[in-house]
């Protein structure tokens, strides 16, 4: 009778795919959860990795490739964050430029209003 395989296969990966994993995700304008999400990977296991790749505790294992698609989520992740940031510049910039309108029709009033009454209406 043959052995009951039980459990789930654990995917093995290379030393070099993962140091690779951990520099994209020690860089500023990434996040663990998206670099893990792009390699197609758990974020809990990235951050194992970039625990042990500080300790240095790295071994060889077999090798299995980055998922095909890989660099360009990870491209497409750094361009969305990328216009993110420019999108939050620009709503900042306007919010100066409202606040700029605001304090310039003030002035005006201010400026008009102190012009406009120079009669005096105590008789």
């Amino acid at each position: 009778m043959p052995e009951m395989i039980t459990g789930k296969k654990t995917q093995r990966y290379s030393t070099e795919f993962k140091v690779k994993a951990v520099e994209w995700s020690h860089q500023a304008h990434r996040s663990v959860k998206g670099v893990a999400e792009a390699l197609d990977i758990h974020p809990f296991m990235l951050s194992r990795w970039r625990k042990e790749y500080r300790e240095g505790q790295f071994s060889m294992k077999r090798v299995k490739k980055a998922p095909p698609d890989a660099k360009q989520k990870i491209q497409e992740q750094d361009e969305v964050a990328r216009l993110k940031r420019r999108v939050s510049e620009l709503e900042e910039e306007n919010d100066i430029l409202k606040k700029f309108q605001r304090f310039q029709a003030e002035e005006r009033r201010k400026r008009s209003d102190s012009s406009g009454n120079t009669e005096d209406s105590t008789e």
